[in-house]
């Protein structure tokens, strides 16, 4: 094989040098490269341009085989095609700063039709890229492909309004401590966000009197999205929820009511909070013995009454049942002793309420509630109220369940609320003073949000 070096070829005459016959083959080896420094025409592929990344900001003239970004955000801007194009001859523009729906981008035909029409095209879409190839006299300049920057689309965030609003970090975090509507403007996409964390915490039941039981707790559910990160309860599920743009009805459970007597009055269960397509159930009330109601069923079971005979069974958790389950039973009453009783603690989110015990009596404590980090920093919830406690001289009341459970009381001592906004259950009364009323309930929302 021969090899010739030069430097530079050139034509002997004229401005054309050739290189090879009709059916001979050009090779160019790996790793070499053309740097083509002019025009290159008629190899073949057709409808691609070389993109100039100099932003055009005034009239002028393309150059076939170039693309252009076109900014016209001072005013309208005309690009004016080629003269005289050879077919295949490729011309692009995409507009840089979406402004080409208030400031156009005109195309000059110069002399040609463009799409068959021998008038100039206005390109009025915003944000749109387009290339033209150049096809013969009678079509001239025919698009073959356009298209928008959001086509591309990159991560987007839930952005949403209502409640309390709070940020951590990358986190928005809604709070509704009474009823209220979440309004979601923007779903998100799963390059960003689009499913939320949430805490739905129902209001705890009342304590009752007469030797009543303990209210059980709200009942507590969370669900965590993989987009969240912070320490959750262990009765997490690990899913969150998806939403969509709309406007979400949020529910915020009020507290059962307490009551100062007569003896033998009866305490009411809480009410339900709810999200999208979570519901917590209220919590159970506090039974009583005289007349024997039953602790009532809920979120969390209230506490039976510690005057009962045979021994009262507290009320039912889990009701309706949830996965994971969203609270535990009432405590029972101690064994049956005629001058001494002790009345069984509210359920909590995660334990049953505790039962009372007789002779030295003492109320059964509520339940422990669960604790979780979706505002930012740790906070127990759902805690089952303490059961009441007599005897002729006095006995030892429950104590209230972590997360806002409210004490029992002894003779003649009064019991205590459960805390707002946590679905702790009231204290349960011994004999006329007022039985603790079950805490409020709450919602929190929480979100990647940038």
């Amino acid at each position: 094989m021969s090899e010739v070096k030069v430097n530079k070829i050139s034509p002997r005459s004229g401005t054309t040098v050739t290189l090879g016959d009709s059916g001979d083959t050009f090779t160019i080896p790996s790793g070499a490269t053309i740097n083509n420094q002019g025009t290159a025409t008629n190899f073949g592929a057709t409808g691609s341009a070389s993109w100039t990344t100099t932003v055009k900001t005034t009239d002028f003239t393309a150059v076939a085989g170039e693309g252009y970004f076109i900014n016209t955000t001072s005013g309208a801007i005309t690009v004016t095609l080629p003269s005289s194009p050879s077919a295949g001859a490729v011309v692009a523009v995409k507009d840089y700063a979406n402004t080409f729906d208030t400031n156009n981008c005109i195309l000059a035909r110069n002399g040609s039709n463009i799409g068959g029409v021998a008038v100039n095209s206005t390109i009025t879409e915003e944000g749109i890229a387009v290339t033209l190839v150049y096809v013969d006299a009678t079509k001239g300049w025919l698009v073959t492909d356009s298209g928008l920057q959001s086509e591309a689309a990159g991560p987007q965030f839930v952005t949403a309004s209502g409640g309390t609003e709070t940020t951590c970090g990358n986190f928005k975090i809604h709070s509704f401590t009474g009823p209220g509507t979440f309004t979601v403007s923007c779903a998100g996409n799963p390059q960003g966000s689009n499913t939320v964390s949430y805490l739905v915490v129902a209001g705890g039941g009342a304590g009752s009197q007469n030797i009543g039981g303990g209210g059980g707790a709200g009942g507590f559910r969370e669900g965590r999205t993989p987009t969240c990160s912070y320490t959750v309860s262990p009765l997490n599920a690990p899913a969150g929820l998806p939403v969509s743009a709309q406007a979400y009805s949020i529910a915020v459970g009020g507290g059962g009511t307490g009551t100062p007597g007569p003896s033998g009055s009866l305490g009411t269960s809480g009410a339900v909070s709810t999200f999208s397509t979570i519901t917590s159930a209220g919590g159970g009330m506090g039974g009583i013995g005289s007349p024997t109601t039953s602790a009532g069923s809920g979120g969390s079971g209230g506490g039976a009454s510690g005057n009962s005979n045979p021994t009262g069974t507290g009320g039912a958790g889990d009701t309706p049942p949830t996965s994971p389950a969203q609270g535990f039973p009432g405590g029972n009453s101690g064994p049956y002793a005629p001058t001494s009783y002790g009345a069984g603690g509210g359920g909590g989110a995660t334990a049953a309420g505790s039962a009372g015990t007789p002779g030295n009596p003492a109320g059964g404590p509520g339940g422990a509630g669960a604790t979780t980090h979706i505002t930012g920093s740790p906070v127990a919830y759902a805690g089952g109220g303490g059961g009441s406690a007599w005897c002729s001289g006095s006995g030892t009341p429950g104590s209230g369940g972590t997360g806002g459970g409210g004490p029992g009381g002894d003779n003649p001592g009064t019991a205590t609320p459960g805390t707002v906004n946590t679905g702790g259950g009231g204290g349960g009364a011994s004999a006329t003073p007022v039985s603790g009323n079950g805490g409020s309930g709450i919602v929190v929302i929480r979100y990647k949000f940038q």
